[in-house]
């Protein structure tokens, strides 16, 4: 049972509409005289996204629990956040092992 779900995870709220489907391939708008978004920006956004992804899928998902929601809706939200929660690891992963990498080189 699930008491304080997926919202219990507090990260940076509030990020408008800068939050865009950067882990579908969108890309971040350019801010005023920016190029683009810091890295930390990026990946804040993300991690907003990937968020916001895994608690609709469980509002759904309680929803069809009350007979409020259909059983499409159910597994396209679930899928959705599965395929946001793979995306995240995957980066996860490859943060993980560039940071490895930079670590092992002689100064």
């Amino acid at each position: 049972m699930i008491v304080n779900g997926i919202g219990a995870l507090n990260l940076k709220p509030g990020l408008g509409d800068t939050a865009t489907d950067l882990l579908q391939g969108g890309v971040a708008p350019a801010t005023s005289g920016n190029l683009g978004t810091s890295f930390a920006e990026a990946v804040s956004q993300a991690a907003a996204k990937t968020v916001n992804t895994l608690q609709n899928a469980e509002q759904v998902s309680l929803q069809a629990l009350k007979g409020d929601a259909d059983t499409r809706q159910v597994v396209d939200a679930v899928m959705s956040a599965q395929q946001a929660l793979q995306t995240a690891v995957a980066i996860r992963d490859k943060v993980v092992s560039a940071y490895l990498e930079v670590s092992r080189m002689g100064i």
